[in-house]
Order: structure tokens, then C-alpha cells, then sequence
């Protein structure tokens, strides 16, 4: 007979396997939802051109979906915590936003066409908070970081496969023809993001199926009482809303790429790729040591990615690539290690509010930076780069405050 400690150590290692692959079943749901929205968004914008629709309604569009796609996380998370249905909104925000993309194959006008893009946002925001909270009562047994950081991973690494195989496509058909927006049948492009969709939608019914309760993956449920939400939260999200301000949308880098002609059109989305392939290694790294170090490992990697602005906007080719890469660790880590350092300072019954409330401010912060330093662009080139780099530094003080304060409550 087995004594008391082993059978403890059994079980906690079961617990770990469970846990992991409940976490890789989701995270390689994740990477086909990647791969069909992020394929989709890849061509959006030539897509409405074909359309006949202006450049004002493709940044208006683009940047009312993506406002809506993380404030309305307030009401998903809400609605999570209120009703306990976590797999239900699920379900309707993946199922919402997988029908979506494939949907822009029957488009005839650019009207049908915006509506569907900004409904996919609105499907991602109903799914994700739901689904972080899932995630992170497996987290909890793996570590939050290394749970967190192996999701997100598989999800960039969807985003890097997506729209490199939509570019592939497009170059077999007709992408070498001088005017290819007009050779490329798009209608077909969307037609083929089917498949990645359908896939989404099978691995997460089979998860559905095979974890109805991820609560119960939690060996030592959590403390139930009722409490508010820590100063450790609030600290963090302040210095994580400077950060995303200060980090300037791709879109805005692929313009000055195109207007100074440092970056050929062709080699944008791979750079878009790369930045996408760093984020989610980087998302593997930093989540591991997050585990070991706390919020206090974002003060380095913050430092060094706001060294993106200058070498995207001031350099050559080769400088350019630097600083996509380093945009995309930024971005990549810190949105792994949002979920993974939120999850342990909210009481469980309210994580999905913290999640939603915290991604609703990150994301609304996100597009009122993007759209003033859209507006600095064209007054001035370093008082943009001031700007993004002021508004990371200033976030450095409060991730270490943040850190401070969460080892002092725990």
C-alpha cells in the first residue's frame, strides 16, 4: 500500500496532465480561430477596396470593431460571472464569430462586408472572457504563466500560418498580375477560410464535451467569499492601459512602410508573420518566467519593445524588421500575461468581470492611442515616437508597483 504522500504526489501529477491538455485542446482551437480571422483580416482591406468602399470607411470600420471587440467584454464578463454559464457564451461567441469570416464569400457590397467585420469582433468579444476563466482553472495546477503563455502561443503561431497561407493562395491566383486586386477572386479566398472554421468548431464542442466542468481541474478549489478586487489589480491595469497607448497598430506601421517606400509591399504581411512568430515564442518564454518573477518581468521586456517605434519609423529595411519584431513580443507577452497575473487577483466568481473589465480598458486604450498617434503622424514623425515611448516608460513604475503590492497581499 502507497503511503498518504504519494498518493498526494499522484494525484497532483494527474491533475498537471489533465490540466495541460485541457490547455493544448484550446490552445490548437485557438489556432485555427487565429488562422481564419487573422487570414480574413489580412486581405479586409484590399477586399473593401474591390468593394468600392473609401479609405475612410476602412479605418472607421476596422477601428469601431476593434472597439467594440474589447469593450464589449464588460458585458460578457458580466454576464459570465452573473449567470455561471461559461460554456454556453462560449460557444455563441466562437460559433458568432467562425460563421463570420467564411460568410464574406457571399458578399456583393461593401455595406454586407463591414457588418460582418465588425460582427467577428463582436463574436470575439463575447467568447473571451468565458474562456479565459476556463483556462485559467487549469492554469492554476500548470502555472499561470506557462498555462497562459503555451495558449497564446498557439494562438500567434494561427495567426503567423493564417495569413501566410491566404498570401499563398492569392499568389497562385493572379497575386503576380501587375493589378492584382482585381485578378484575385476574394469571394474564393473566404470560401476556402471554411475549413480552419469548421475545425474551430469541432475541437471545441470535442472540449465541451470532454471538460463540461474545467472548474473541477482545480485540485484545491479557491476561497469563495465575496471580496473586491485588489489594489494589485487596479495598479496593473493603469501601467498595462500606458502600454497599449504607446504601442502604435500595425496598420499605421504598414502605412509609413508604404509612404517612405523603406518596405516593399510584398514583404509587409511577412513581416507582419515574423512579428507574429516572435510573439508567440516570446509568449512561451515570458510566461514561464512570469511564473517565477511575477508582473516584475514585464518592466524589462516593456523597456526594450518601445525601442519598436524609433526603428520602425526612423529606419531602413532591416531596422524595420527589428523593430516589427520587437512590436510583436510586446504585444504578444503582455496579452499572455494579462489573463495569467489577473487571474490570481480575482476572487473566482468575479474573474470573468476582471477579465472583461481589464481587456475593455486595455483595448479602448489601445485604439485611443493608435488614433493619436494616427494624427501625429502627420504633424510630426518624433513627437510621435515621443509619445509611444514616454507612455511605455510611464508604465514601468506601476508593473513594479503592481508586483509590490501582489506579493504583499498574497
Amino acid at each position: 500500500m502507497q503511503p498518504p504522500e504519494t498518493d498526494v504526489v499522484a494525484q497532483r501529477g494527474q491533475a498537471k496532465a489533465t490540466a495541460l491538455r485541457f490547455v493544448l485542446l484550446i490552445g490548437v482551437m485557438s489556432f485555427f480561430a487565429d488562422f481564419t480571422y487573422e487570414g480574413s483580416r489580412s486581405i479586409t482591406g484590399p477586399y473593401l477596396a474591390v468593394l468600392g468602399a473609401s479609405a475612410a470607411v476602412v479605418g472607421i470600420s476596422a477601428g469601431f470593431g476593434e472597439l467594440l471587440g474589447y469593450a464589449l467584454r464588460l458585458v460578457s464578463g458580466r454576464l459570465s460571472d452573473r449567470t455561471g454559464e461559461y460554456w454556453p457564451i462560449t460557444l455563441i461567441g466562437y460559433f458568432v464569430q467562425m460563421a463570420s469570416v467564411p460568410l464574406l464569400a457571399l458578399t456583393g457590397t461593401w455595406h454586407f462586408a463591414v457588418g460582418l467585420i465588425i460582427t467577428e469582433r463582436i463574436g470575439r468579444a463575447i467568447r473571451n472572457p468565458p474562456r479565459d476563466v476556463m483556462l485559467s482553472h487549469a492554469a492554476k495546477e500548470m502555472g499561470y504563466g506557462w498555462a497562459f503563455g503555451i495558449h497564446e502561443a498557439l494562438d500567434q503561431f494561427g495567426a503567423l500560418f493564417g495569413p501566410l497561407a491566404i498570401a499563398l493562395v492569392l499568389a497562385l491566383r493572379g497575386g503576380h498580375e501587375t493589378h492584382f486586386a482585381d485578378k484575385v477572386d476574394y469571394h474564393f479566398v473566404y470560401a476556402l477560410l471554411l475549413v480552419p472554421a469548421v475545425t474551430c468548431l469541432s475541437l471545441l464542442l470535442a472540449a465541451r464535451f470532454l471538460y463540461p466542468r474545467p472548474q473541477d481541474l482545480e485540485a484545491h478549489p479557491p476561497d469563495l467569499k465575496t471580496r473586491g478586487l485588489p489594489r494589485a489589480f487596479w495598479v496593473y491595469l493603469a501601467g498595462a492601459a500606458l502600454v497599449a497607448a504607446g504601442s502604435a497598430d500595425f496598420a499605421l506601421m504598414a502605412y509609413h512602410f508604404e509612404k517612405v517606400s523603406t518596405v516593399p509591399d510584398v514583404w509587409v504581411p511577412i513581416f507582419y508573420a515574423a512579428a507574429m512568430g516572435v510573439s508567440g515564442i516570446g509568449s512561451l518564454v515570458f510566461g514561464r518566467l512570469f511564473d517565477r518573477a511575477g508582473i516584475s518581468i514585464l518592466v524589462p521586456l516593456t523597456i526594450v519593445s518601445a525601442l519598436a517605434a524609433p526603428l520602425v519609423f526612423l529606419g531602413g529595411f532591416w531596422a524595420a524588421l527589428a523593430g516589427s519584431a520587437l512590436w510583436g513580443l510586446g504585444m504578444g507577452v503582455h496579452e499572455s500575461i494579462m489573463p495569467a497575473a489577473v487571474a490570481p487577483m480575482a476572487p473566482p466568481q468575479r474573474r470573468a468581470s476582471a477579465y472583461g473589465l481589464f481587456t475593455a480598458c486595455y483595448g479602448v486604450s489601445w485604439f485611443l492611442g493608435s488614433a493619436l498617434m494616427g494624427l501625429l503622424y502627420d504633424v510630426s514623425l518624433p513627437a510621435l515616437i515621443a509619445f509611444s515611448i514616454a507612455a511605455q516608460f510611464a508604465a514601468t513604475p506601476l508593473l513594479l508597483a503592481a508586483a509590490k503590492s501582489g506579493s504583499t497581499s498574497s
